[in-house]
């Protein structure tokens, strides 16, 4: 190949093929995961997730003082949420959550319940930056400009055509823009509702004190779940190991185009740990520990669903969904668009 030729690109397929391969060195080790500290990590996430619901309650609780919450009902539909997110890409499961706290919250709106899911993001944020900066200055975590190298197909994409990205996110607000002016009166109604599950932030210091801390403990557990992890599929639990990981995690969640950003993890988990344990090892590990979260979160999602919400399966929950929305769209027109 001569100097003035592309250097050559990762296939588009390339990282589909990476984590079958990944799930069949998974399923052929499983004999040589420690079950013990498996178990134990799965009931830290599954805590993990609890504690981090009842951060979201509290903005609930901000956002509608006059109404009766019950945190049963919001716990159901967070981890109903997460666990579907873990099976279907572009985060389906957010739908299942709008929904479900929507019908659970009399006088509650669509969009107050998404604006308050949003305010879990400032946590995240501030928890993901410093992580990240730690993670980049180890030497082994990769730079931006290598993320299109990875396999990931995910990755390969967006930042082997990163003119064709901008270009999609500029549409993308152009159009927004566009619809705002056009529907002017109907935006104003709409920001007023956000405004309203945004309502928490208004006071810093119960932010602070009821969704931070109570997320920050949620954090915590997390990285004891992710430590316990690493132990049973054998790549050693550490600080760094885990706040490794939770880098791993934070670059995955802003990229949903497959179920719990599975690809990025296990590209990412692969160069991230080459140097921890035999390329086998880490492949079982980048999809093993994806596998079993996403079951014990869809199991016990499911069981939240039926024991709490009366629904016999996801599919069930989702179309009840639609005809809500498309029963309040029709009550929005026959009432004026009020």
């Amino acid at each position: 190949m001569s100097p003035a030729d592309p250097s050559p690109t990762v296939p588009p397929l390339a990282g589909v093929s990476d984590v079958f391969d990944a799930i069949g060195s998974f399923f052929s080790s499983i004999a040589s995961v420690s079950f013990g500290p498996l178990v134990i990590g799965l009931v830290l996430f599954v805590a993990y997730l609890t504690i981090r619901s009842r951060g979201f309650f509290n903005v609930l609780r901000a956002a509608y003082p006059t109404e009766t919450i019950q945190w049963r009902r919001v716990w159901g539909a967070y981890i109903a949420a997460y666990g579907f997110n873990n099976v279907i890409p572009a985060r389906g499961g957010d739908v299942i959550k709008v929904f479900l706290i929507k019908t659970s919250i009399d006088r509650s709106t669509y969009p107050a319940i998404t604006a308050a899911m949003s305010v879990e993001a400032l946590f995240d944020l501030s928890i993901a930056v410093p992580i990240l900066l730690f993670a980049f200055t180890q030497g082994v975590f990769p730079s931006p400009p290598e993320f299109a190298d990875l396999g990931a197909f995910d990755l390969s994409f967006i930042f082997g055509n990163p003119k064709l990205s901008l270009f999609v996110l500029t549409l993308l607000g152009v159009a927004s823009l566009v619809a705002f002016a056009v529907l002017s009166e109907r935006a104003r109604r709409f920001w007023a509702k956000v405004r309203q599950g945004f309502t928490i932030l208004g006071d810093r210091r119960r932010f602070f004190r009821e969704v931070w801390l109570v997320l920050f403990a949620g954090y915590l557990v997390r990285l004891a779940a992710f430590w316990m992890l690493l132990e049973a599929f054998h790549i050693g639990g550490s600080v760094r190991n885990v706040l490794l990981v939770h880098g791993i995690n934070a670059v995955a969640a802003l990229m949903p185009f497959t179920p719990g950003g599975a690809g990025v993890q296990q590209a990412f988990m692969v160069k991230v740990f080459a140097a921890s344990a035999t390329g086998a090892t880490v492949a079982a590990y980048s999809v093993g520990q994806q596998i079993a979260i996403a079951v014990i979160c869809l199991g016990v999602g499911f069981v939240a669903l039926v024991k709490i919400f009366g629904f016999r399966s996801f599919k069930e929950v989702i179309q009840a969904g639609k005809d809500h929305r498309t029963a309040e769209a029709a009550a929005a027109e026959g009432g004026g668009g009020a």
